[in-house]
């Protein structure tokens, strides 16, 4: 069984330090090929998966003999998805190894030289950074030294004045300065000098091409085996244009598949895929060095162990081993049993290509894939780099019928009803329909196997539509129990089509309705509903007005306490010929009680107030009587109305205690009425 070795970030080395003389500019366009201190051997792009994600699985697989550097070249910003989607299959390699050039490689390797050119020094900084190191100068004589250092000197011409580097030289002959604009030539003695600086050149000249960068796969092996190298990187995602011919007895439909090729590679008798789906991707910033910050903690010296307490610990939960056996054949088809990678023995499963008569197109085999599906083109692609092509995807007759669409506005849509009859699942994209012309273009959105879609194409100017909007509330139910009075209304929302055929052909229409808030559907019947709409089929005939009415209706009720309702809403209820008679005829019982239950209150407050009345004349007579005296005529008078008031006032509290008895018996018998109501 074959040994699969995932490659996410097994050793890791500065690449420039292995191959200092490698020049990534040079590789960047030429395929992939193998070079390596014992071996070399080449790696063809055979298989291309491109995804609707953004994304495209590259598989390169050939045979190799002995130990192999392979060299892959990527676009600066595909490096992180090369690193985190890598995959090596090799049957006999047992330590597979990726090493590339770091973020940082070229800066630190150039700052380790001893020459240092990181920061693209002038000629002065170079000498001055070399300092003690033994140097060949003509200026214009050879003459021969350490470099001391170099100091500035202001020299002065006209009215300008400047500073001017001065190399400052020990000599046989002592310490000498020389003007730099004077020396012709410099020749480092020092041959590790020297080596550095054809060094550090070299790296310089390696990095011109700032947006590639090289991951070379070292494959350790002594035999000859086929190995697969696999990745995924960013890639443009593929499109699809659709063609919809309507004028045909057997309406045909045929799709096309926009690629692109964006890779450094030209595409050569390659298998190429597509992939219609949404799977979940993004991008981890795996190339860059990243530090971790660490805290500064003081020398491990004995001393004093502190104290610490542990958590109490549970079991961990019991998993059933899997046999070694097992592992592998699930590793084998979570690798190869998927689009991203098929053992090279097993050729990819295809769906048989629609065919129809007089078709000599050549389509694409369809498939489902990881919950996905899957094109792939039947014949092998070649494409170079940087290029474009469309490839055929789907042709097949497919069932469709010419209709009007209408979902609102001044004319109904040109459209069509189609069912995908194609066995393929095909992703969104544009249509472009004819009928015996061009007719106009159409969107489609994704379009399942069976699956039935209608789409438009242009406005029908030959039929002009209105609208009216009407609504109506009745009431459809009144129940009353527990002192409570429900009253349940359908309101009924009427919408009026009306379109007009100035054709001279009878058309069918499919008119979208959009739904109300909370309403059921009363009439006509649709023949079919979205979820924001019901579908009714028109026929409009010839030089005609047609009416549609669809009406909608949403249940309300509404709940009345009766204890509470005043007495001229009752009024209102029993006269409103809406209420159901019965309901009526309880609430006039209800009215009667409750206006008796009134009158005895209002004979109680009757009588309050004339007591009141009664013992406020009294208070007023007994402060005359002081001011008067008893034994004046006067007095005599007073105390005489005193006492016949107190008889009046006597039997005016027996008269309030009798009506506050019948008030009560009047109030009793309205709310026991309204408590006893059961009208369902």
């Amino acid at each position: 069984m074959k040994k699969i070795v995932l490659i996410l970030l097994c050793v890791i080395v500065p690449f420039l330090w292995a191959h200092p003389d490698r020049d990534p500019s040079n590789l960047a366009g030429a395929g992939l090929t193998a070079a390596g201190n014992t071996g070399s051997s080449s790696l063809p792009l055979n298989r291309v998966v491109i995804l609707t994600s953004g994304l495209a699985y590259y598989e390169h697989s050939g045979q190799i003999n002995g130990n192999v550097n392979i060299d892959f070249p990527f676009r600066l910003d595909a490096v992180n998805d090369a690193l985190k989607t890598l995959i090596i299959n090799d049957p006999s390699s047992a330590n597979p190894s990726v090493a590339y050039q770091s973020e940082q490689t070229l800066y630190q390797t150039l700052r380790s030289l001893s020459i240092d050119l990181s920061d693209q020094p002038n000629l002065a900084l170079i000498l001055s950074r070399l300092r003690g190191v033994e140097i060949e100068i003509y200026s214009p004589t050879l003459f021969s030294g350490r470099v001391v250092g170099i100091e500035y000197r202001t020299v002065s011409s006209g009215f300008m004045a400047s500073n001017e580097p001065w190399l400052l030289l020990n000599t046989s002959q002592g310490l000498r300065s020389f003007n730099m604009s004077t020396i012709n030539s410099i020749r480092f003695l020092d041959p590790v000098v020297e080596q550095d600086l054809n060094r550090a050149l070299d790296l310089i000249a390696s990095s011109r091409n700032s947006f590639s960068r090289l991951l070379t796969v070292n494959l350790p092996g002594n035999d000859r085996r086929d190995v697969t190298v696999s990745y995924v990187i960013p890639s443009p995602v593929w499109k699809v244009s659709y063609r919809l011919d309507l004028g045909s007895p057997n309406p045909l439909f045929q799709g096309w598949a926009i690629v692109d090729n964006d890779s450094d590679n030209d595409w050569n008798d390659v298998t190429l895929s597509l992939v219609a789906g949404r799977p979940t991707s993004f991008i981890q910033n795996l190339y860059p060095p990243y530090y971790v910050s660490r805290p500064t903690l003081p020398l491990s010296i004995a001393g004093v162990a502190s104290a610490t307490t542990h958590d109490q610990s549970y079991p961990m939960p019991s998993y059933a081993p899997v046999a070694e056996a097992e592992y592998m054949m699930m590793n084998d088809t979570a690798f190869s049993g998927t689009s991203m990678m098929r053992a090279q023995s097993e050729p990819p499963m295809m769906a048989p290509a629609p065919t129809i008569a007089g078709g000599n197109v050549q389509t694409a085999a369809g498939s489902a894939a990881g919950g996905q599906f899957e094109f792939t083109i039947r014949n092998p692609v070649n494409l170079n780099r940087r290029m474009s092509a469309m490839l055929p995807l789907v042709e097949s007759a497919i069932d469709a019928r010419k209709i009007l669409i209408y979902n609102g506005g001044r004319h109904p849509r040109l459209g069509a009803e189609i069912t995908n009859t194609t066995g393929m699942k095909l992703p969104a994209g544009p249509i472009t329909v004819y009928d015996q012309v061009y007719a106009g273009d159409a969107l489609l959105e994704f379009w399942n196997e069976d699956e039935k879609r209608l789409i438009s194409f242009g406005d029908d100017l030959s039929v002009t539509a209105v609208s009216s909007d009407t609504n109506t509330r009745l009431v459809s139910s009144v129940t009353v129990s527990g002192g409570v009075m429900t009253i349940n209304r359908n309101v009924t929302f009427i919408k009026t089509y009306t379109f007009i055929n100035s054709g001279s052909e009878s058309k069918m229409m499919i008119v979208e309705h959009n739904k109300t808030t909370q309403t059921d559907l009363i009439s006509p019947v649709a023949f079919e509903q979205t979820a924001t709409t019901y579908r009714f089929e028109v026929t409009l005939p010839p030089h005609r007005e047609t009416i549609l009415t669809v009406s909608e209706q949403r249940p309300i009720s509404e709940r009345i306490t009766l204890l509470s309702m005043r007495q001229d809403t009752f009024l209102s209820y029993i006269t409103n010929h809406e209420i159901p008679a019965n309901v009526r005829q309880v609430l006039q019982q209800a009215v009667e009680l409750r206006q008796a239950a009134d009158a005895a209150t209002l004979a109680v407050r009757d009588i309050e107030t004339q007591r009141s009345r009664l013992i406020a004349d009294q208070d007023r007579i007994r402060r005359n009587l002081e001011a008067v005296g008893s034994q004046t005529s006067q007095g005599q008078e007073y105390l005489n109305r005193l006492t016949s008031m107190d008889n009046e006032i006597d039997t005016m509290t027996l008269n309030l205690d009798t009506a506050n008895r019948n008030a009560r018996t009047a109030q009793q018998a309205y709310e026991s009425f309204i408590a006893g109501i059961n009208l369902q």
